[in-house]
C-alpha cells in the first residue's frame, strides 16, 4: 500500500526478461534508506518486489503481465517515480495506492498557470481491452486519482470517464516526473481503491440476472445508480 506522495527520482533499465534495474537520483535517499530483499516500492505507480540492492538503486522483477499492462514495458533509461510502501504510523498524505494500475493513458495537454500546471489526460474508452476499461466508471470530479503513482486529484472529466483534467501544485510538478511529460506520453493510471469498493456494492446490490453473470466481453454497468432515491437513503441510514 502507497499514498501516493513521491519520494524521489529514479532511471530505469531492462536488464532481462523480467529483471528492471532501477538507479536512484540525487534527492531519493529516502527511498534508500533501511531498503531490503522482498519490500515493495512503487516504480512510477507500479507495486515492484525488490530482489537485489545496489550502492544506488534495487532491482526489481516484473512479470510478463506488468509489462504488458502498465508503461514499465515500454520505457528505458527514462525518469520514473519512486515511493516504498507505506508504514503503519506513518502520515497519509495522499490517498490509498495500491500500486496495481488500472490503464495506461495519455497526456493530451499541458497549460501553465499563474499557480499550477493543468494537465489533461485520456483514459481508455469502453471500445478497448476489458482491463483497460475498468477504470472510466471512476473518474469523478473531485475524486482521487493516481498518475504515475502520484496522488491527484480530478478538477474536470467527460460524463464517460474518458478524459480527465488536474491541476499540479508546483511542488509535485518539480518533483515528479509529470515535468519531463511530452504531449502523446503514456502514463500509469490507477483509480481510487475505495471508489472500486463502492461500485462493487452497488452493481452487486442492483445487479440484473444479466449483470451477474457478465460475459468475458463486458463488464456489469453502473444502471443500478438510478434505484438509489431519498427513501432509499433514508432506509439504509444515509439521511
Amino acid at each position: 500500500m502507497f499514498t501516493g506522495l513521491i519520494q524521489g527520482l529514479g532511471t530505469i533499465e531492462a536488464t532481462g526478461t523480467e529483471n528492471l534495474k532501477i538507479s536512484c537520483h540525487s534527492g531519493a535517499e529516502l527511498v534508500l534508506t533501511d531498503l531490503a530483499l522482498g519490500d515493495s516500492v512503487a516504480v512510477d505507480g507500479v507495486c515492484l518486489t525488490v530482489v537485489e540492492i545496489l550502492p544506488r538503486g534495487f532491482v526489481a522483477i516484473a512479470s510478463p503481465e506488468t509489462l504488458d499492462r502498465t508503461t514499465l514495458g515500454k520505457v528505458s533509461h527514462t525518469y520514473v517515480n519512486l515511493e516504498t510502501s507505506l508504514r503503519v504510523g506513518s502520515k497519509l498524505g495522499g490517498h490509498f495506492v495500491t500500486g496495481h494500475v488500472d490503464a495506461i493513458g495519455c497526456l493530451q495537454q499541458s497549460i501553465q498557470t499563474a499557480s499550477s500546471w493543468e494537465m489533461t489526460f485520456t483514459a481508455p474508452p469502453a471500445s478497448q481491452l476489458l482491463w483497460q476499461r475498468q477504470i472510466a466508471p471512476y473518474i469523478v470530479p473531485k475524486g482521487s486519482i493516481a498518475v504515475n503513482g502520484i496522488s491527484l486529484t480530478i478538477a474536470d472529466c467527460d460524463e464517460k470517464g474518458t478524459y480527465f483534467t488536474a491541476a499540479v501544485i508546483p511542488h509535485s510538478y518539480g518533483e515528479t516526473n509529470l515535468r519531463y511529460l511530452q504531449l502523446g506520453h503514456w502514463v500509469n493510471l490507477e483509480a481510487d481503491i475505495l471508489g472500486k469498493y463502492v461500485g462493487k456494492f452497488i452493481r452487486s446490490r442492483f445487479a440484473s440476472p444479466i449483470e451477474e453473470n457478465p460475459s468475458d466481453e463486458a463488464i456489469p454497468s453502473l444502471s443500478g445508480f438510478e434505484a438509489i432515491s431519498p427513501a432509499f437513503l433514508a432506509e439504509h441510514g444515509y439521511l
